[in-house]
């Protein structure tokens, strides 16, 4: 806790005074009785209320010395804090071409991919996280950060059209690759999300694993898909919905199957939704290392409490004076 201006501080040395003049006031402005002797009043001792008198004057202090500290205005902390944790540089590249459409993983593979996608990003409690997308082009959705929040609602926007029809494995690679190779993490990772062939792009799959092998970058490729034949997209109807046909499923599990062994990574073909969550699970089982992670501190003004303290102060003051301490005048 900061205070916004501490220089209101000096106001409690009004307090001291104020002491002052109570103490003098209690000597000499009370009337006083000439008597014989005092001996007879000796035994009487002092009323608790004789005491009591004092607490009305100590509850106004108190409840100046709330006022004061109001007015310095106490606030939580606003600044960006560096923390240090333990976790993995992950960044997800997911194919959007019209294939990842086939219903041979339910409702298809994108959406599929999508849900196991969410549920992982949700167990991320230590890594940094990326997305990365790709169909005849790659694109990078998200850049390595620690806020899940923000990998996930980009996750749940995906949606194909937004990038010319294709398959860039290679550029998807090589963006991940981009968004990783200034990782200071010991363990990074490309989670790799395929369900066909490369066709498109300018860097081939294999140079792209290259390259990732170069920076110490692992690459966990998964073939979505069931073999044999799959219900596909395979033409457009007039309005606009995808019309379905069966067709053989072509997925070059021979490239993938390289580029995860030149990164000392591992392949994995996905048939169902259970396949696809083993692959995240594996992941947990990864050295993990130190980073730095920075949050943001939000200020905001804590003086409520000193105000309901300064309410309550004087409000017992008022019940004090106007019970047991009041006065007939």
């Amino acid at each position: 806790m900061k205070l916004m201006h501490p220089h209101m501080l000096w106001l409690l040395l009004l307090i001291v005074p104020l002491i002052v003049w109570y103490v003098m006031r209690g000597v000499k402005g009370h009337p006083g009785l000439r008597i014989p002797s005092s001996a007879p009043y000796a035994k009487l001792g002092h009323s608790w209320r004789e005491w009591l008198l004092h607490a009305s004057f100590g509850l106004r202090m108190a409840a100046l010395a709330c006022l004061v500290v109001i007015l310095a205005r106490p606030q939580d902390e606003n600044k960006w804090q560096e923390t240090q944790t333990e976790g993995i540089d992950i960044v997800i590249t997911l194919d959007i071409s019209s294939t990842m459409l086939a219903r041979d993983l339910q409702p298809d593979r994108l959406d599929a991919a999508k849900k196991v996608a969410i549920d992982f990003v949700h167990a991320r409690h230590d890594d940094n996280v990326g997305l990365v997308t790709f169909a005849g082009e790659a694109f990078t959705n998200v850049p390595l950060t620690n806020d899940m929040g923000a990998v996930v609602t980009e996750i749940k926007r995906i949606q194909l059209g937004l990038i010319e029809d294709g398959t860039a494995i290679g550029d998807g690679v090589a963006t991940a690759v981009n968004r990783l190779k200034s990782s200071q993490a010991k363990s990074k990772v490309i989670i790799l999300l395929t369900d066909g062939s490369n066709n498109a792009g300018i860097l081939s799959p294999l140079s792209a694993a290259d390259i990732a092998a170069e920076k110490g970058i692992k690459i966990y490729a998964i073939g979505a898909g069931t073999t044999g034949q799959a219900l596909v997209p395979v033409a457009m109807d007039v309005d606009g919905s995808f019309v379905y046909d069966y067709r053989p499923v072509e997925m070059d599990e021979a490239t993938l199957r390289q580029m995860a062994k030149k990164t000392g990574g591992k392949y994995f073909r996905a048939t169902d939704a259970h396949t696809l969550e083993s692959v995240f699970e594996e992941i947990d089982q990864l050295e993990k290392t130190e980073l730095n992670v920075s949050e943001f501190r939000q200020s905001e003004d804590v003086y409520l409490p000193w105000a309901l303290a300064l309410l309550a102060l004087l409000l017992l003051d008022v019940v004090l004076r106007y019970t047991v301490l009041r006065t007939i005048p």
